[in-house]
């Protein structure tokens, strides 16, 4: 397992449309397994291929929402390959995202409040269910990535380079 540089805005590849898996095999598990070590190192709790510069229809997700008795967070862990949202509800849900790709900025976005999706895991098996909460945000934020959008596509014009300009300002001062 390896830590991967993740791309930043105004990283080009970052508007890439990822393509499917076809071949399950070690390495996409290597990928993966990279994946979740650099999103847990950035901290994160989402992280789409295409973010560590690698264009296929893969993502991972842990909300660590529970904590143990020490405090730290629980992990559990989850794939999604080649996802597809299947039914978003007709009511929406404004959530303040932040995204690893656009680091320390955060903007409430709009999305579908519950959705079905259906992925398939690393042994390219297939599964659906029925997700809302930050579950179902956090998919369909990460699934943005693999169309090329990233959240502050979702903002106005005006909000948008308000972010942008925050983001530069505080590499500057870096």
């Amino acid at each position: 397992m390896a830590i991967r540089p993740i791309l930043e805005v105004p990283d080009p590849r970052l508007k890439t449309v990822s393509t499917p898996v076809e071949t399950f095999d070690d390495d996409l598990r290597t990928l993966v397994a990279d994946m979740f070590e650099t999103m847990y190192d950035a901290p994160g709790i989402g992280l789409a291929a295409i973010q560590v510069g690698v264009p296929l229809r893969v993502l991972v997700i842990d909300l660590q929402s529970e904590e143990d008795e020490e405090g730290k967070p629980i992990r559990a862990p989850r794939v999604f390959i080649n996802p597809e949202i299947l039914d978003p509800s007709a009511d929406y849900t404004l959530y303040n995202e932040g995204c690893l790709s656009v680091p320390d900025q955060y903007a409430d976005v709009e999305r579908p409040s519950s959705i079905r999706a259906r992925w398939q895991d690393l042994d390219g098996k297939v599964h659906e269910e029925a997700m809302d909460g930050l579950m179902a945000t956090c998919l369909q934020h990460e699934m943005d990535h693999l169309e090329g959008i990233l959240f502050i596509d979702h903002l106005s014009r005006l909000k948008r380079q308000m972010v942008l300009k925050k983001l530069e300002k505080m590499r500057k001062a870096a």
